[in-house]
């Protein structure tokens, strides 16, 4: 069974992403697993809910605005362009100004994690790295996997999970 979230909000912020990446399957998969990920760090790591999952459902929602402008989806452009994407989303669900402006701080650093060290984005980095991961590691460039998960990691429960499937600790 998915843990994508039951409350009403996690789950029109979910409509709201998959109508911004359209027929996009690979990116619209690829904010559900995040969030998988992110709630089960989340029951055991604390912080707000709320933010851990808007974060998680849409961290990448900017990628598509980044390829259209600068014809790459490198993390600095989805840095760049998902916040402008994300707040009139946060705003029309209701998510209170505090709120909004940690969700689209969270999006604005997922890929430098420059200026930012709270709970909720220490989630949402080793949510997203979990998932990743996967394409690092099956490609043969990962290197040394347990070295990697010990520098990558901010959670321990993160590290713990990236531990157990990528290494089988």
């Amino acid at each position: 069974m998915r843990n994508y979230g039951t409350n009403a909000l996690t789950q029109a912020l979910i409509q709201d992403m998959q109508r911004v990446f359209g027929d996009d399957r690979r990116r619209i998969d690829h904010a559900l697993a995040v969030l998988e990920y992110a709630n089960r760090i989340h029951a055991v790591e604390g912080g707000d809910a709320d933010v851990v999952q808007a974060a998680a459902v849409l961290h990448d929602i900017g990628i598509q605005e980044a390829e259209r402008k600068y014809g790459s989806s490198a993390g600095r452009y989805q840095e760049i362009e998902g916040p402008p994407i994300a707040e009139p989303i946060l705003r029309a669900r209701g998510l209170d100004e505090q709120r909004v402006a940690h969700v689209c701080r969270i999006i604005a650093n997922h890929h430098s994690a420059r200026g930012i060290d709270t709970p909720e984005f220490r989630i949402l980095w080793d949510a997203d790295a979990l998932v990743n991961l996967g394409e690092v590691f099956q490609d043969g460039t990962g290197g040394d996997r347990t070295a990697t998960i010990n520098r990558i990691f901010k959670t321990e429960t993160g590290r713990a999970i990236a531990l157990s499937l990528y290494v089988g600790a």
